[in-house]
């Protein structure tokens, strides 16, 4: 997998896969179905969404219980516009944990709001610490700022990790205390790797006047090839006044869902048999290879929380920073450059994740893990132990020779 290339561009940097880790896996025969019937459609959906998506889009959450009506839901061509579309319908500056997803922030850019960076908590990432939260509004007001957002991702890229239902309690009720809206990028929701034994809950069971849910369908519904991502706005007035100024500047920029696109995420967003077990077969998968990743990890020396959900983990290298200094590599911009050219495909710092530049943290996704083309990751999905298929096994091997060579350099030895 080729490096992004970054000549001649702005000071914006999303990352090598905005807005996350794509699936690896080839795209669903009746998906592509569904988008080839509508390829004959001229004219986009209107900014929003059109009737049919948005009634798909009010099964999908009222399936996971929360309440909705087409008035309530908005569609856009991917989470960057539709998270930029809610960000404008509101006051005030962003609170964002750290680490968060990596194209998060530069939306707060391109609004010119001030975003604030709060820590996690030890257990898990996408959820400040709600402490933390309170001293950072305290700071924040006292240096002039004005605190009006709070996002969160309760299944969580880059950590890979879900947030405990008390901790996202405790967070979201410390943020409306305080006067915050908070966003709930629910993205990875539907990527649990053990969905028996992780619980995951939406601050919008627990506030739901309160708080707007995103979600992008690439996450586990669609291709990441296909742009589309919906929200569900709080119910009643003021959560009508909040979407009509989302719709407004989604049709200021002309931000409209092509056709098939619409086609295809509304059926989707229905779960038909063949989507639910393509997403729990690709949730599964994901999972099993990464344990298999974090294991390595941890033989390494380095530290890692057990990913629970997406398609990634969160790597801390730190207890090998003597052996990375060894190899010229003292910071995270050069963890980046030196792991990705080891493993063969990128392996974005945490500086991409608002993390400090000189944590030796990482994000490892999945799916280079799953096999390169033409059929990456589809005989995997299928088999009955993925991590012997000899693609797989092969990555794998390639990912812990790695981590490997780089535990057993001696803290003061030769460079690379």
């Amino acid at each position: 997998m080729p490096q992004p290339v970054t000549e001649g561009r702005g000071p914006v940097r999303y990352g090598p896969s905005p807005p996350g880790p794509a699936s690896g896996l080839p795209v669903p025969p009746a998906l592509a179905d569904v988008l080839a019937a509508a390829s004959a459609v001229d004219r986009p959906e209107p900014p929003g969404g059109g009737p049919r998506l948005l009634e798909a889009g009010c099964g999908y959450w009222r399936r996971r219980g929360m309440r909705a009506a087409p008035e309530d839901v908005a569609a856009a061509p991917g989470a960057p516009v539709l998270l930029s579309a809610v960000i404008a319908a509101h006051d005030g500056d962003l609170l964002l944990p750290r680490p968060c997803p990596a194209w998060w922030a530069p939306q707060a850019r391109l609004l010119g709001r001030p975003a604030y960076h709060v820590p996690v908590p030890a257990e898990c990432g996408g959820v400040p610490d709600p402490y933390a939260l309170l001293e950072t509004v305290r700071r924040v007001r006292g240096e002039g700022g004005r605190p009006g957002l709070l996002l969160i991702s309760v299944a969580d890229d880059p950590t890979g990790t879900v947030a405990p239902p008390e901790l996202v309690r405790e967070a979201c009720e410390a943020a409306v205390a305080e006067g915050l809206h908070v966003v709930s990028d629910e993205t990875w929701r539907d990527t649990l790797h053990d969905p028996h034994a992780t619980v995951l809950v939406s601050p919008s069971e627990m506030c739901p006047h309160d708080t707007t849910v995103l979600a992008d369908l690439s996450g586990s519904l669609a291709p990441s090839a296909w742009p589309a991502a919906i929200a569900r706005f709080p119910s009643g007035p003021r959560g009508a006044e909040w979407r009509s100024r989302a719709l407004d500047r989604l049709t200021a920029l002309g931000a409209q869902l092509a056709a098939p696109v619409a086609a295809a995420a509304a059926y989707a967003l229905g779960e038909p048999e063949p989507v639910a077990e393509r997403a729990a077969a690709s949730a599964a998968l994901h999972g099993r290879v990464a344990a298999a990743a974090h294991r390595t990890v941890l033989a390494a020396g380095a530290l890692a929380r057990p990913p629970q959900a997406g398609r990634c983990l969160y790597a801390d290298l730190a207890p090998l920073r003597g052996q990375l200094a060894a190899r010229g590599v003292t910071d995270a911009m050069e963890l980046e450059e030196y792991l990705g050219e080891g493993l063969g495909f990128p392996a974005p710092g945490g500086h991409r994740f608002g993390d400090e530049l000189g944590a030796l943290r990482v994000r490892l996704d999945t799916a280079p893990l799953l096999g390169r083309p033409p059929d990456p990751g589809g005989r995997a999905l299928t088999a009955a132990d993925p991590l012997h298929r000899p693609e797989v096994a092969e990555a794998l091997d390639r990912l812990a020779a790695v981590f490997h060579e780089l535990h057993r350099t001696p803290a003061n030895g030769a460079g690379r």
